[in-house]
């Protein structure tokens, strides 16, 4: 399934955060957004997940539904909202519990969901007992769990530090990979757009316009290989020469308030 935006503005009363966007996440590709501090990217993404209305444009999603999906936009979030008082287990079965399945297929779609993410040996251990990495792995089941059309994910890795980040970009890999999921990924981090993304949509500063679309033509699975990371480089500097002034800009702007 993709998922389409169009002439996407949006204003919080005389403030434009976002203005003409359009923007195409196709099926089978991970998208990513990026921009400096106040872009609009969160916004953008809860446009395109249904959570805010614009104040114009629209958002379509095209195709079919993936067989047994449940929620055809399914987001991951920073801050892993994960309920402390439930098993691993039980976070991964929560959004099923209102809908229409048997105990059987909501176990079937847990155990499932666990094992994808390589969870299952830790099912019975409760929020506190996890790392920051794990709880995280642990959201990106949940979402998984509801066999979503494409993945909204604002920030997923933000909170984590570099190694258990790097270790989480490697574990998207292999679920891509594996799955061919469409995702739309909204980080402030360059080298995980390159690591991820089959294109990069950068957006200006307030009000957000698409500003560049880039494509990364380097395979997903060669990317961590030094002649992956060379051939990503020139890609790297025309990013930061994109989002430098503007997020040099948008940092003083914040440092005064």
């Amino acid at each position: 399934m993709e998922l389409r935006a169009t002439g996407i503005t949006h204003k919080y009363d005389d403030l434009t955060a976002l203005e003409a966007v359009d923007l195409h996440a196709r099926e089978g590709e991970i998208l990513a957004l990026i921009g400096p501090s106040g872009c609009g990217k969160s916004t953008l993404l809860g446009i395109l997940g249904g959570l805010l209305q614009p104040s114009e444009g629209r958002v379509e999603m095209q195709g079919a539904l993936p067989e047994g999906c449940l929620n055809p936009l399914t987001y991951v979030f920073q801050d892993f909202a994960l309920l402390p008082w439930r098993s691993v287990r039980g976070n991964v079965r929560l959004p099923l519990e209102h809908h229409q399945l048997t105990s059987d297929e909501r176990r079937e779609r847990v155990e499932d969901a666990l094992a994808r993410t390589g969870l299952t040996d830790f099912a019975g251990a409760y929020v506190r007992q996890l790392s920051g990495g794990m709880r995280q792995r642990v959201g990106i089941a949940r979402a998984l769990a509801v066999k979503p059309a494409v993945l909204l994910m604002d920030e997923p890795l933000s909170a984590l530090d570099a190694q258990t980040r790097n270790l989480l970009m490697e574990d998207f890999v292999g679920l891509w990979l594996r799955e061919k999921l469409t995702a739309v990924y909204v980080t402030h981090n360059l080298d995980e757009a390159l690591r991820l993304a089959h294109r990069v949509v950068v957006l200006s500063r307030r009000p957000g316009r698409v500003r560049e679309e880039i494509i990364i033509d380097v395979p997903l699975d060669e990317r961590q290989g030094t002649a992956g990371l060379l051939e990503l480089a020139p890609l790297r500097e025309r990013l930061w020469a994109l989002i430098r002034d503007e997020a040099q800009t948008a940092e003083l702007e914040l440092a005064d308030v």
